[in-house]
C-alpha cells in the first residue's frame, strides 16, 4: 500500500508545481499588501504630524516657542521611536502638509505612492510641476527610480501640456481619473529627448529610423509606457502607387494607431498631405471599430511654430513635435516654456483671470 501510495505521490509532479506556485501566489500577494498598507499608514501619519506642527506651532503666534520646541520634540520622538523623526524629518513632514493640504488628495495618492515618491515630489518648488509629478506617478505606477528619472529628463516641461495655462493643465489631469476621457496632450510630448541614439553627424532618416529600432525599448519609454510598437516601413497601397510609413505604433490607454514620421529637418507645410493621406489609410483599413481615429507624430529637427499654429495641425491629429539629440540647460527649456505659455494664455483668454 504504502509502495502505491509513493508512486501516485511521484507520478504528479506537475500537480505538486501547481500547488506551490498558487501558494507561493498568495504569500507574495499578503506581503505585497501589507507592505502597501504600511506605506499608505506611514505616509498618511507623516502628514497629520506635519499638519499638527504646523497649526499647532509654526502657523500660530508663538514662532519662538516653535523654534525651541521642535528640536526638543525631534529629540525625544527619535528616542522613543527611532531616526525617522529627526529635525529634517519633521521640516518635511511639515512641507508636506503645506505641499498637499488637502487630506482627501493624499487619502488618494497615498494608495499608489510611497512615502519616497513624496519625498522626490517635495523637491519641486512649482506647485503645477508637482501636481503633474503626483497624479503621472499614481497614474502610471511609477515606481521612485522611474519618477526622479521623468523629474532629471525634465518630462513636465517636454510634455505638450505644459505649454497650456495652469488652469488647463488642471482640467487634463483630472481627465486621468476618468479613462473613456483620456487626455492626448497628457501623452505627448514637444520635444522628445532621443539622447540615448548617440548619432554621429551627418546621420541620415535611415540612420535615424535604425538607430531608433535598435534603441527600440528606450525610444517607447521616451514615448511613453502605453505605446506598442507594431511596423516600420509599413507598406501602403494607395491607387497604383505604393507608399512606406516610417513606424506604427498603438496607444492602449487612448485606443489609437499613432503613425511616426521622422524628417532630418525644420518642418515643412507639405508634410501635412503626407500625413492627412496616412491617417485617413489607416482609418479605413486598420482601424478597428472599438478604436479612435489614428493620430500622426511628425519628428523634426525643428519648426517654425508660427507656421504650425497658423496650420492648426492639433485639430487634424497632427502632432508636430522636435526631436533632440542632447537634453539643454534647464534654463534654456524653462524659458521656451514660459513664452510658450503666456502665448497660449493670450490665445485662450485666460490673461484676465
Amino acid at each position: 500500500m504504502s509502495e502505491n501510495r509513493k508512486k501516485e505521490i511521484t507520478s504528479t509532479p506537475t500537480q505538486y508545481q501547481s500547488l506551490y506556485a498558487d501558494i507561493k501566489q498568495l504569500i507574495t500577494q499578503a506581503r505585497s499588501s501589507v507592505v502597501k498598507q504600511v506605506n499608505q499608514t506611514l505616509t498618511v501619519t507623516y502628514w497629520q504630524i506635519g499638519k499638527r506642527i504646523s497649526i499647532d506651532i509654526l502657523d500660530s503666534n508663538r514662532a519662538d516657542y516653535g523654534k525651541q520646541v521642535l528640536p526638543k520634540l525631534s529629540q525625544q520622538l527619535s528616542d522613543e521611536f527611532g531616526k525617522g523623526f529627526t529635525y529634517s524629518s519633521l521640516t518635511r513632514m511639515v512641507k508636506f502638509y503645506k505641499a498637499f493640504p488637502e487630506q482627501t488628495i493624499i487619502a488618494t495618492l497615498s494608495q499608489q505612492l510611497s512615502w519616497s515618491h513624496f519625498v522626490e515630489l517635495l523637491k519641486l518648488e512649482d506647485v503645477i510641476q508637482r501636481e503633474f509629478y503626483a497624479h503621472m506617478s499614481h497614474h502610471e505606477s511609477w515606481s521612485v527610480r522611474t519618477l526622479r528619472e521623468r523629474m532629471d529628463g525634465m518630462l513636465f516641461e517636454r510634455s505638450a501640456i505644459a505649454k497650456q495655462p495652469e488652469k488647463v493643465i488642471r482640467q487634463e489631469l483630472a481627465k486621468l481619473e476618468q479613462p473613456q476621457t483620456a487626455s492626448l496632450a497628457l501623452h505627448l510630448k514637444d520635444p522628445y529627448l532621443l539622447d540615448f541614439l548617440e548619432l554621429q553627424d551627418n546621420f541620415s532618416e535611415k540612420d535615424l529610423e535604425n538607430a531608433i529600432l535598435h534603441k527600440l525599448e528606450h525610444f517607447i519609454l521616451e514615448l511613453g509606457s502605453d505605446f506598442a510598437f507594431m511596423a516600420r516601413q509599413k507598406r501602403l497601397q494607395i491607387g497604383g502607387n505604393d507608399y512606406y510609413l516610417d513606424l506604427l505604433f498603438y496607444h492602449r490607454k487612448l485606443k489609437r494607431l499613432v503613425l511616426i514620421e521622422l524628417k532630418l529637418g525644420e518642418f515643412k507645410p507639405e508634410y501635412k498631405g503626407q500625413a492627412e493621406l496616412y491617417l485617413k489609410w489607416l482609418a479605413k483599413y486598420e482601424q478597428q471599430p472599438d478604436e479612435n481615429s489614428p493620430i500622426a507624430i511628425l519628428l523634426c529637427s525643428s519648426k517654425d511654430k508660427e507656421v504650425v499654429e497658423l496650420m492648426e495641425l492639433e485639430q487634424d491629429d497632427i502632432h508636430i513635435a522636435e526631436y533632440w539629440l542632447q537634453l539643454p540647460p534647464k534654463e534654456v527649456l524653462q524659458a521656451k516654456l514660459h513664452k510658450a505659455i503666456e502665448e497660449a494664455t493670450l490665445r485662450l483668454g485666460f490673461g484676465d483671470e
